[in-house]
């Protein structure tokens, strides 16, 4: 849960701003906290490598240059939208080459204890607990992560992404044609995307 938790506070409350790192000794005391703390701490670590890495540079500019023409006159920016894809289809390859089990992820998110999750947010300092929470339980009752298995549900998801930034929504030929290059580039991808995990776990043991 502390690994994911960042993202899913973000995703809950896009205004929330915490910073539980910078003031660990709150959490002191309690091993659930510490240890969502500590599941916190690695998420950020975990991002610092992964968008600082030569992968992460190479792959967006590739992935960049071939979604570019479909989102030339609209107010999609292609490298953000290389940016997110880049992460969708390394879930995807996980998904699909069985190095992940998504039922499994979830039964563990359903399994964290809910009064030592409130109490981490409340150190936190987040306002309101009970808007994450419904998001939360939705999050897991949808088990979203199974729709990353087909490349066209992953246009779908982008599509849905850019829109909370640029009203305008991609028109069905241009989703197509996205989903086209995506699968293109899963192509170039799968043959070395284990590279960046192995090389953001020798980081995190270094």
């Amino acid at each position: 849960m502390g690994t994911v938790l960042p993202d899913l506070i973000k995703n809950a409350i896009k205004e929330a701003n915490l910073y539980p790192q910078k003031n660990e000794f709150l959490f002191k005391g309690s091993p659930d906290e510490e240890n969502l703390l500590e599941g916190w701490k690695r998420h950020l670590a975990v991002d610092l490598y992964f968008h600082s890495s030569v992968f992460f540079f190479e792959k967006t500019a590739i992935l960049k240059q071939l979604i570019k023409p479909i989102v030339e006159n609209t107010p999609v920016r292609a490298s953000f939208l290389a940016h997110i894809g880049l992460e969708l289809l390394l879930d995807h390859l996980l998904i699909e080459h069985n190095l992940i089990q998504v039922t499994y992820f979830y039964d563990h998110l359903s399994a964290v204890k809910k009064e030592s999750l409130g109490n981490f947010l409340d150190h936190c300092g987040l306002k309101d607990p009970a808007v994450f929470f419904r998001f939360l339980e939705g999050f897991i009752s949808s088990k979203y992560l199974l729709s990353y298995q087909k490349i066209d549900n992953i246009s779908y998801a982008l599509n849905r992404i850019c829109m909370r930034l640029w009203p305008e929504a991609m028109s069905e030929k241009q989703l197509q044609q996205l989903t086209f290059e995506l699968g293109v580039f899963k192509e170039l991808l799968q043959k070395d995307f284990l590279i960046i995990f192995e090389e953001i776990e020798g980081k995190l043991k270094s």
